[in-house]
């Protein structure tokens, strides 16, 4: 059956709206980005020649494309991008997929770090969080570690991409080859669900490194190791920022004050959870 550009929208958008339990407009908006990677085009494009029918060659990636969405693979994935803080990154599934909530990390950061800061973003993954900094304080001095190399490599060709001079990327298990080094702010998106989270085996997660996502039986395996070695490596004043689960900002917040940190609290995203929890030592 040939469909136009129009009837694949409308009718490949409720396929997957039923098959993904999406909401209907999210739903067409993948069937329109997917058509707009294989024929390398603007949604204006699509707007403009609604009655265009896809050659074989044309359609035949776009049915691949559309049968692994089908499957529940993630979008940014079949792209092989994701927008985040206005800019856009690769991700491969050898990285998280940069997500809206994680922007919340990025406005607190921007609004501590010093004229000429030096910040540590640790498990950069994508290099999402580390590079979005970058380029709004290019006077800053950004480090970013991760423990997986091809994590590292995906995060340095976005450094290429944007064009990012004040970037070293570092391949570190967290704090192991940072020895000696302080930075007046540190933050990471580190893993912290639960290792038997039922989530895991749900939505765009089951694609995504499960080194990325668990962290232990209660989650905050890798937030431990974090707080214990940050302070360390900050210097007077500096800042620890650490993303976290909807139901743990209590216990970061109580670990780091256990830690030594001063001036403690949450900050929430727009859904009004408490996102990030950030203090000083």
């Amino acid at each position: 059956m040939t469909l136009s550009l129009a009837e694949t929208v409308r009718l490949h958008g409720k396929q997957l709206q039923y098959a993904l339990n999406l909401d209907a407009s999210s739903a067409r908006i993948e069937v329109q980005c997917l058509l707009q990677a294989v024929l390398g085009v603007n949604r204006a494009y699509l707007i403009t020649y609604p009655e265009r029918i896809l050659n074989d060659d044309e359609h035949a990636r776009y049915a691949a494309l559309f049968e692994r969405r089908l499957r529940g693979e993630p979008i940014a994935y079949l792209l092989g991008m994701r927008e985040f803080f206005g800019l856009n990154f690769k991700v491969t599934p050898d990285t998280l997929i940069p997500r809206p909530d994680t922007e919340l990390l990025v406005e607190l950061a921007l609004q501590h770090i010093p004229q000429r800061g030096a910040v540590l973003d640790m498990g950069t993954g994508s290099g999402a969080i580390a590079l979005s900094i970058a380029h709004q304080h290019p006077d800053a001095a950004v480090v970013a570690v991760d423990a997986s190399t091809a994590a590292l490599e995906v995060a340095a060709e976005n450094t290429r991409r944007l064009g990012l001079k004040n970037v070293r990327l570092l391949h570190s298990d967290w704090f192991a080859r940072l020895a000696g080094e302080r930075f007046d702010l540190i933050v990471s998106n580190p893993p912290y669900i639960e290792a038997n989270d039922a989530h895991l085996d749900q939505g765009d997660v089951r694609f995504e490194p499960l080194s990325a996502l668990a962290s232990g039986p209660d989650g905050m395996d890798d937030i431990r190791r974090i707080s214990a070695g940050a302070v360390a490596h900050l210097r007077s004043g500096g800042w620890l920022m650490l993303e976290h689960g909807y139901d743990q900002a209590e216990r970061v917040r109580r670990l780091l004050q256990e830690s030594g940190f001063l001036d403690v609290s949450s900050a929430r995203d727009l859904a009004g959870i408490e996102r990030v929890t950030l203090a000083h030592i």
